[in-house]
């Protein structure tokens, strides 16, 4: 556990560190979106996540090369995790930069693909499901269970839509980083320190290192930290569950986005008094 605590807190100091360094960037007009009460604020800043997470990776395989430490590294699991950070980073921030407010949601991306267009949702939605494909098909040689087209078609859908409930919650500051460590905890206990215990690390910590920005308003994660945050959890589960469990997870993210697309998790949360008092917890007064 000890190398999954020190994940986390090198991840909290990359992000911290490189959002200051960068937050001048997303000054740009081409970033600033208006948030759930009309105020501009840059969006697609999740990007900084992937470089956390890298930058740590980073480090630690040049301590590991060099005979320091007792983790040695990358190993598939924190390569792959790495992948799906930058991967759904990358797809994401193409939306947030080039999507509209006029097609959201997945029915609206299907549309426009039957009218013969491809939109920029729809980039990250075909984009997101084939390298969800990827990342599971690499993950293979650590995850239990075995092969197949069937096997490797469920895994990928646990993380496309993992991907996508990550992006389902970024409705108010903070809220997916809150239910993605809600989420991380009982995980990061199942993982009980193995590989993919230890590639979570960072990711959690550089989501934490972002948090404060994103409840004070001086930033949205986008597309680009919640699709990303949502794959690592999803190959986290991915790694870490055998295949009857993956199923279940798969079911309920499933229902999830469903109801995702058919109600709205604001209302719902504003509705249940402890799920409201969680969720403006840390932010803003209004």
């Amino acid at each position: 556990m000890t190398a999954v605590v020190l994940g986390v807190v090198c991840g909290f100091l990359a992000a911290q560190l490189i959002w200051r360094m960068s937050a001048g960037l997303f000054k740009s007009v081409v970033l600033q979106r208006p948030n759930y009460r009309s105020r501009f604020v840059p969006t697609g800043a999740g990007i900084v996540l992937a470089l956390a997470v890298a930058t740590v990776e980073g480090g630690r395989a040049l301590l590991a090369a060099g005979g320091v430490g007792d983790v040695p590294g990358p190993g598939v699991a924190r390569t792959v995790i790495v992948a799906g950070l930058f991967g759904f980073g990358a797809l994401g921030f193409l939306d947030d930069v080039l999507g509209g407010d006029a097609e959201r949601g997945w029915k609206a991306h299907l549309r426009a693909l039957a009218a013969g267009r491809l939109s920029a949702g729809g980039v990250k939605l075909f984009g997101g499901g084939v390298l969800a494909l990827m990342l599971a098909s690499a993950a293979g040689s650590t995850a239990s269970g075995g092969g197949g087209a069937l096997r490797l078609a469920a895994d990928g859908a646990l993380v496309a839509l993992a991907a996508n409930l990550g992006n389902a919650f970024d409705r108010a500051p903070g809220r997916t980083i809150k239910v993605s460590l809600v989420v991380w905890v009982p995980l990061a206990v199942a993982a009980r320190g193995d590989a993919a215990g230890v590639a979570l690390g960072p990711v959690m910590g550089a989501a934490l290192g972002l948090l404060p920005d994103d409840l004070a308003e001086r930033l949205m994660l986008g597309d680009a930290g919640a699709n990303a945050l949502g794959a690592a959890l999803g190959l986290g589960v991915l790694l870490t569950l055998g295949p009857g469990a993956r199923l279940v997870v798969t079911a309920v993210l499933a229902a999830l986005n469903l109801a995702a697309d058919l109600t709205s998790f604001s209302r719902l949360i504003k509705k249940t008094p402890v799920l409201d008092r969680l969720d403006r917890f840390g932010g803003l007064r209004v």
